[in-house]
């Protein structure tokens, strides 16, 4: 029996962490059972990321470049080795479609419709029913969906957006809904790492898809990108219904000491398991609101860089789409590099007795503005293949460190109501996946001299005012309304 009171001293619970030192396990930290379970999330945010973001470098071979192209500040400037022309090198038996910039910023942007719906639902389903089904089950859809994509773009533009909104309204499922498990598995000086470790699998799927997204398209032709990850989706979802449990009382294999460790950590913490929400209290809720905001220009941040990297570094540098892979490739596997780090710095800071607001502020402020403002600097630069390089690396490379900052910060101002607040976070944050590509790709539209330094500029203003306001209004104490009755839970 594990009794959960947050009566006792709840209110300090976010700043003041402190676990019973006996129990926390000595040896074989990375080994244990509660960061296997952050590595099976990990591989399912690594297959869910490749799923959603594989149409970000095939689009190169999918569109007729040659009828759409828009040149940065009129640079040819080539690689070493020589020009590269990506028509000639497309395999003859993959389509090519008629698609101007605004055209495929809907189309990027469509899954994002579908993805902002449910990911807030999704996290109040797997607070009651569990992560286990909700994800396991969006995972597959979502596979068969990506599967089937090349032939919704045989059948229209339309059949292809509808798909990706399908396709939307699933994954949003896969991101909302494993935030319920670190209600019961993450101990509270922990979660920066956990958190970090499952997330950072979304960066790792965005780095693999783009490396070989290319390769693929350039040797088999771009439907066998779709065609291949989907395959993998379908593979592993067996995996994750045999390995993923909603709760270490419920796990089979778990180490007693541990299962004790995890339950203790969390004593403090109640569950929200047939508690109503209190969406009044939640909505006056300026700590809250701050997280919101701040997420949202992130996201567009997130949005423009994942989106539009292959598009701008084609537009910069006359390249085939190989080796367009290669190059928007590098800045996320240094993200997700620097994003599982910042999840160990931060809770690194925590032992040191930094306040846990001041390390959620820090991480959210060194990955949100050096980001924005490289970007925005980029345009006004000589274009060169150092220096373009050089600003996206680190551009992408600072921008997880939000992992540890604002994504998780809903864990801290109510920790009974996690899976639901960040799922409504990321839901209303996930609007900005939306509206970046299709705003961006009106732009780069209206003009071809100054497309991209206008999405920078309007990218820079967006995420500043975000980062301002949770600067001055963002707080990491568990909020009164956050507090329940004594529980009692068997």
């Amino acid at each position: 029996m594990a009794e959960l009171s947050p009566t006792a001293g709840e209110s300090n619970y976010s700043q003041d962490i402190q676990v019973d030192e006996k129990l926390v396990p000595k040896k074989g930290l990375l080994c244990s059972t509660r960061y296997g379970i952050a590595l099976i999330i990990h591989v399912c945010n690594f297959i869910a990321a490749a799923q959603s973001t594989v149409i970000n470098i095939t689009m190169v071979a999918m569109v007729n470049t040659t009828d759409h192209q828009f040149q940065f500040n009129g640079s040819t400037e080539q690689l070493p080795g020589g020009p590269n022309n990506a028509p000639d090198s497309l395999p003859a038996e993959a389509p090519t479609y008629d698609w101007s910039p605004q055209i495929q910023g809907i189309i990027f942007a469509s899954a994002a419709y579908g993805m902002t719906l449910t990911m807030a639902l999704s996290g109040y389903l797997a607070g009651r029913v569990g992560t286990k089904r909700v994800v396991g089950v969006s995972l597959f859809a979502s596979s068969l969906l990506i599967i089937f994509s090349p032939l919704a773009a045989e059948l229209g533009l339309i059949s292809l957006i509808a798909t990706r909104m399908v396709q939307g309204l699933v994954q949003g499922s896969i991101f909302g809904g494993q935030n319920a498990l670190w209600e019961r598995w993450g101990p509270p000086h922990e979660r920066s790492r956990l958190c970090t470790i499952a997330l950072s699998g979304m960066l790792l799927g965005t780095f693999t898809i783009t490396l070989v997204g290319g390769l693929i398209s350039q040797t088999l032709g771009w439907p066998f990108a779709f065609y291949i990850f989907g395959g993998i989706g379908c593979v592993y979802c067996p995996f994750w219904f045999i390995l993923i449990y909603d709760d270490p009382v419920s796990h089979p294999w778990i180490n007693v000491t541990e299962k004790e460790y995890i339950i203790s950590s969390l004593a403090q913490q109640v569950s929200s398991q047939k508690q109503p929400l209190p969406i009044k209290a939640m909505l006056k809720s300026l700590p809250l609101w701050s997280i919101c905001v701040c997420s949202f220009g992130h996201q567009w941040l997130v949005a423009i860089l994942i989106t539009y990297t292959p598009t701008y570094i084609s537009s910069v540098f006359s390249v085939n789409i190989r080796d367009n892979g290669l190059l928007s490739a590098l800045p996320f596997i240094i993200a997700w590099v620097i994003g599982i780090l910042g999840g160990y710095l931060a809770d690194f800071l925590l032992t040191k007795n930094v306040r846990l607001v001041t390390v959620r502020k820090i991480a959210t402020f060194l990955g949100n503005f050096p980001s924005s403002a490289l970007l925005v600097a980029l345009p006004y630069l000589p274009p060169s293949y150092i220096t373009t390089m050089t600003f996206l690396t680190l551009s992408c490379g600072l921008s997880p460190l939000c992992q540890s900052g604002i994504y998780i910060n809903a864990l801290d101002l109510a920790p009974r109501y996690s899976s639901f607040l960040m799922g409504t976070t990321r839901g209303l944050a996930n609007i900005a996946a939306l509206l970046a590509p299709t705003v961006s790709g009106f732009l780069l539209n209206q003009d071809s001299e100054f497309g991209w330094r206008n999405v920078f500029l309007l990218l820079f203003a967006i995420n500043l005012s975000g980062l301002i306001f949770y600067l001055i209004c963002g707080d990491a104490v568990v909020q009164d309304w956050a507090k329940g009755r004594k529980l009692t839970r068997l």
